[in-house]
C-alpha cells in the first residue's frame, strides 16, 4: 500500500499518461464491478443505489433519478460511489501497470556493470603490476 500511495501523490508524467489510458480502458469494468457487486453489498444495509443517498439542506427536497427536482440537497451518495470507482481504477492501474514497471526498472538498475572473465581480470592485474615496476 505504501507504493500505491506514492504512485497517487507522485507527479510523474509518464505514469499519469499510462493511468489515463489504462483508467479509460478499466472504467467500464470498474463501473460494472461497483454496480454489480459493491452496490448490492451496500444495499444489504440500505439502498442498492448509492445515488439515492442525500441530505436535504433546504427543504422540502424531492430527488428523482439521482437529480434534485425540488429544494437544495447534497448528493453525498454519488460522491462516495465516484470515490469507490476512482480508488478501484487507480488500484487496478497501479497493480497491473506501475508495479511491474517499477520491478522491471529495479532489475534493470541492478544489472549494472558486466562481469569480467578470469582472463580479463588477470590481464588487468598484470597491467597494474607492470605499471608499479616502472
Amino acid at each position: 500500500m505504501k507504493g500505491f500511495k506514492e504512485f497517487l501523490w507522485r507527479g510523474n508524467v509518464v505514469e499519469l499518461a499510462v493511468a489515463v489510458v489504462i483508467g479509460t480502458a478499466f472504467g467500464p469494468v470498474v463501473d460494472a464491478f461497483v454496480k454489480g457487486v459493491l452496490n448490492p453489498l451496500i444495499g444489504a444495509f440500505g439502498s442498492k443505489n448509492l445515488d439515492s443517498y442525500a441530505s436535504c439542506i433546504k427543504g422540502p427536497c424531492t430527488i428523482a433519478s439521482g437529480e434534485v427536482t425540488k429544494g437544495v440537497a447534497i448528493l453525498w451518495g454519488s460522491v462516495i460511489g465516484a470515490a469507490i470507482t476512482f480508488t478501484l481504477t487507480a488500484a487496478a492501474v497501479y497493480f497491473v501497470v506501475v508495479l511491474p514497471l517499477n520491478a522491471y526498472n529495479r532489475r534493470k538498475e541492478q544489472v549494472g556493470e558486466p562481469v569480467l572473465s578470469e582472463a580479463d581480470l588477470l590481464t588487468d592485474i598484470r597491467d597494474l603490476l607492470a605499471a608499479q615496476r616502472r
